[in-house]
């Protein structure tokens, strides 16, 4: 007579073993980032995230309570890499006058660099708006906008974005949105390459430029 053999613990996948609690959310946020950029929003969910982070299809739960959830992550992640792009652009140029072209042109070839994430950025229905942590990190990448502008025009402006009623400022942003978001849909050519994203950044500066001159004539 053979003796029974002992059950085996369920084995959990080896990358779920090693995760700290911050990794997992870090694997599971890079993980989101890779199926938005292949699959786009319609192609998203918790369980594909989990599969390619190599946990459980349960194990997303544990931070974030559904797909909204971990999109508005996603979202906030964004905008803390548009404000770092906005921040090293405008410290990177020597000249104050030139400075809210500066992060005005990283605005732009941040969306290029992360279109997925940037369409994401600004949807409604898909994100948790009343997210304290997406509501900060939005409001950053506005604010360092905001900041640039008051120092290139020497005025003073509301830094929030949904209180503020200065048109010149607003106009200025919506002119940076828009560009970003036309260059990014493909409404103003090709866009993968690296060739095609250069020349995609630079008529952004040339497009602010020209309107910063318009601007000064005006003044």
């Amino acid at each position: 007579m053979e003796p029974k053999k002992k059950k085996s613990a369920r084995k959990l996948p080896l990358q779920e073993k090693g995760y700290h609690h911050g990794d997992l959310a870090a694997a599971l946020v890079e993980a989101a980032e890779a199926v938005l950029t292949e699959r786009g929003v319609e192609g998203f969910t918790l369980r594909e995230c989990a599969r390619r982070a190599g946990v459980s299809h349960a194990a997303p739960a544990h931070h974030f309570r559904d797909a909204k959830g971990l999109l508005t992550e996603v979202a906030a992640v964004g905008f803390d890499r548009l404000t770092q792009a906005q921040r090293l652009a405008r410290e990177a140029e020597p000249e104050l006058k030139d400075q809210l072209l500066a992060t005005g042109t990283a605005y732009v070839g941040f969306a290029l660099a992360h279109p997925a994430q940037f369409q994401l950025m600004f949807q409604s229905g898909l994100l948790d708006h009343d997210n304290a942590r997406f509501r900060d990190a939005s409001r950053a990448a506005f604010a360092i906008f905001a900041e640039t502008f008051e120092a290139v025009r020497e005025v003073r402006v509301e830094h929030d974005v949904a209180k503020n009623s200065d048109p010149a400022v607003l106009r200025q942003w919506a002119l940076v949105h828009g560009i970003a978001t036309l260059a990014v849909q493909g409404q103003l050519g090709p866009n993968r390459s690296k060739q095609d994203k250069a020349r995609l950044v630079g008529f952004a500066r040339k497009m602010l430029e020209d309107a910063q001159k318009h601007d000064a004539g005006c003044a």
